[in-house]
């Protein structure tokens, strides 16, 4: 059995842009928020963190931040996955220079690999560190999907933990689960399914929900895990239309614009993406007040 970096409701977050690059103050207001409101780690520089847009030097500085203002409070999990595995090992081994508490690496893209090569790829990275990673399968955006026979094969890797699983496909989750045991724990990486998944034995979600309902997604994830299995549907079902609207436009695209309507300063995605269209900025508003998050 190995040791989980967390239990319950991890936050992608996002990252604030100014003119002059990554917005530090804003950035520690939304970390103070997270945990003042009972989240239970952070995941900077993924996809929600708009990583494939910053240049290495903020990536680092980003991450380095994240430990230092979180102060050991909650884990700090730094994406660092990406196409390439020298330069994946390289940011890798920076994050764990840093203090993060863990990795999360996602699946190479693009120039994207077989099964066998994802096994080499994540056993490269993670014998590069001493650090737990939670691999990361999310076809839609990279085109590789992570099998359970190779789940299986990852698991194998001592510091390899966990997968962040964003098929959609719950038989494939529910084969996962069968397949590793305690050898991979699984998180949910889509919002819509965090119930579902946490039914087939699942120890949370790394959620994008959480940037703008921190305490509710939490509290679902817990309430489902203490037995509280009524609560947390009901949480899951009315977070639903909420979710939809989040994931109206390419994420983080909605996120960024709620937080700035609830008051943060996040500016704009960085181009390719492009601001919330206002046809899906209305509908964003309204599903934040349906569920309580503004007035």
């Amino acid at each position: 059995m190995k040791t989980p970096i967390f239990t319950g409701c991890a936050t992608a977050i996002a990252t604030p842009f100014s003119e002059k690059g990554v917005n530090f103050e804003e950035f520690g207001r939304l970390i103070e928020n997270q945990i003042q409101k009972g989240i239970d780690a952070i995941v900077v520089c993924g996809t929600t963190g708009e990583a494939s847009t910053m240049t290495e030097t903020e990536k680092k500085q980003t991450i380095k931040y994240a430990v230092e203002v979180t102060k050991k409070r909650v884990p700090i999990i730094a994406g660092t996955g990406g196409n390439n595995t020298a330069v994946s090992i390289q940011m890798s081994k920076y994050a764990e220079e840093v203090g993060v508490d863990g990795l999360l690496l996602v699946t190479p893209y693009y120039n994207k690999c077989t099964q066998d090569g994802l096994v080499a790829h994540y056993k490269a990275i993670a014998e590069s560190v001493n650090l737990p990673i939670i691999i990361y399968s999310v076809k839609s955006r990279t085109g590789v999907n992570i099998l359970p026979d190779t789940c299986k094969k990852i698991s194998n890797i001592p510091n390899i933990v966990a997968i962040k699983e964003a098929s959609g496909d719950l038989s494939q989750i529910a084969e996962i689960a069968h397949l590793c045991k305690d050898e991979l724990y699984i998180y949910s990486g889509n919002d819509d399914q965090t119930v579902p998944i946490l039914s087939l034995g699942a120890l949370g979600v790394i959620s994008v929900l959480s940037n703008i309902a921190p305490k509710e997604t939490s509290e679902m994830v817990h309430d489902f895990l203490e037995g509280r299995v009524e609560k947390a549907r009901e949480t899951q079902l009315k977070a639903i239309p909420l979710i939809s609207a989040l994931f109206k436009e390419v994420n983080p695209i909605p996120v960024k614009e709620a937080l700035n309507i609830m008051g943060y300063n996040f500016g704009e995605p960085r181009l390719p993406l492009t601001k919330l269209t206002e046809k899906s900025k209305e509908i964003l508003k309204k599903e934040m007040q349906n569920f309580g998050i503004i007035n």
